[in-house]
């Protein structure tokens, strides 16, 4: 029971971080950013780089289009993911063009949709969604949720990041039943398991755990 009251608390609260990062954003901001970094499967130049590919990317969006879109800009290991709503498809195809364009970016997801803006609330709903599937892949305890960057647009969970087969399958078995999401699409960069073990072995200074292991079920 604790441990479901503190993760429901975890939930809540990355939910309502979006709308509190105006009141602390350099202590909480840098404290969160130094543990994720640590933990990336990203060199950290490239970090670097895509997060000044998303803030050039959002600089870029054709001023006559502005007023009516709203649009994220999510890179990863320099895969730049659009999502949001613009009001025509031309917006949706200039916007993906300039993204293209942008230093530092190899490969664009265009997911935006043709719509009005989403409200505050959606958007509220949708970042609680993402922090429950976060939450969920701690649970699991089947691979790191730092391994793994979860963007919902409108109940559509887009998942990113640096995985193996087998972490693949189960964020978006985890993600695809979690309550409130409608639509899973996978962006994740998938490599060999032997090559992440690498990586978490860099990250770690040698002491990478093996992966755990489902339990066998029988048939009765």
């Amino acid at each position: 029971m604790n441990k479901m009251k503190l993760t429901l608390s975890a939930a809540l609260f990355a939910a309502t971080l979006p709308l509190l990062q105006g009141c602390f954003p350099i202590v909480a901001g840098g404290v969160a950013a130094g543990v994720m970094s640590a933990h990336d499967r990203r060199l950290t130049g490239v970090q670097t780089d895509d997060e000044t590919a998303e803030w050039k990317a959002n600089a870029a969006i054709p001023a006559q289009f502005k007023d009516k879109s709203h649009v994220n800009f999510t890179a990863f290991n320099q895969r730049m993911l659009i999502t949001g709503e613009v009001p025509s498809e031309e917006a949706k195809n200039i916007i993906g063009e300039q993204t293209l364009k942008v230093d530092r970016v190899q490969t664009i997801y265009n997911e935006l949709v043709v719509a009005p803006a989403s409200s505050l609330s959606s958007r509220s709903t949708d970042a609680y969604i993402t922090s429950k599937i976060k939450a969920r892949l701690v649970d699991s305890n089947q691979l790191s949720a730092n391994h793994v960057k979860v963007v919902t647009e409108n109940g559509t969970a887009h998942l990113m990041g640096i995985v193996n087969e087998r972490e693949a399958k189960v964020a978006v078995n985890i993600s695809r039943t979690t309550d409130g999401v409608r639509k899973v699409v996978n962006v994740m960069e998938i490599i060999p398991e032997t090559e992440t073990r690498r990586i978490d072995s860099r990250l770690t200074g040698g002491s990478s755990s093996a992966p755990a292991k489902a339990a066998p079920v029988e048939k009765r």
